[in-house]
């Protein structure tokens, strides 16, 4: 239900599965369609003009701070997904989430313009779920088994330094 409201807040799923509300700063129309994807691409009729240039900018994430300090999110580690996709992990992927959701993370990185790549592929959403989705799982699970301090500030650097 449309709400007018500067901020988003979505459910999304943290350490140990836990359920939370992320918050950003919307930068879509205000629209409900329960047939929407969760999937956004580039050229996406939804992103307003400003919201373009704050998603473009990752300004859009500014309020994820709120997450942080709640605990319920870290500056670095992997993104989290909404519900349903944690589910698709399966055995030792499964780990990722023993780890606190962050803001930023080296899955982030590599695909720091992944709303231009879905932009680019006839079936956004089935290129995401059998391309992006299962290495951005591969990724985050070395990040789980090579994680360090300065890793991270590497990560931190990198994402600000892009």
């Amino acid at each position: 239900m449309p709400d007018g409201s500067f901020l988003f807040k979505q459910e999304r799923i943290g350490q140990y599965g836990k359920k939370f509300n992320i918050y950003k700063i919307r930068t879509m129309k205000d629209e409900c369609d329960e047939n929407a994807t969760f999937i956004t691409t580039a050229n996406d009729e939804r992103i307003m003009p400003f919201g373009r240039w704050l998603r473009k900018t990752k300004l859009d994430v500014i309020f994820e701070l709120v997450n942080v300090l709640k605990g319920e999110m870290s500056f670095v580690g992997p993104r989290p997904d909404v519900p349903g996709y944690a589910d698709l992990l399966q055995g030792s992927d499964r780990q990722i989430l023993e780890l606190k959701p962050g803001i930023t993370g080296p899955a982030s990185l590599k695909y720091i313009n992944e709303e231009e790549i879905l932009a680019q592929v006839e079936n956004p959403k089935q290129y995401n779920d059998d391309v992006i989705y299962p290495d951005k799982v591969k990724i985050n699970l070395e990040y789980y088994h090579t994680r360090s301090f300065w890793g991270d500030i590497k990560i931190i650097f990198k994402t600000i330094f892009r």
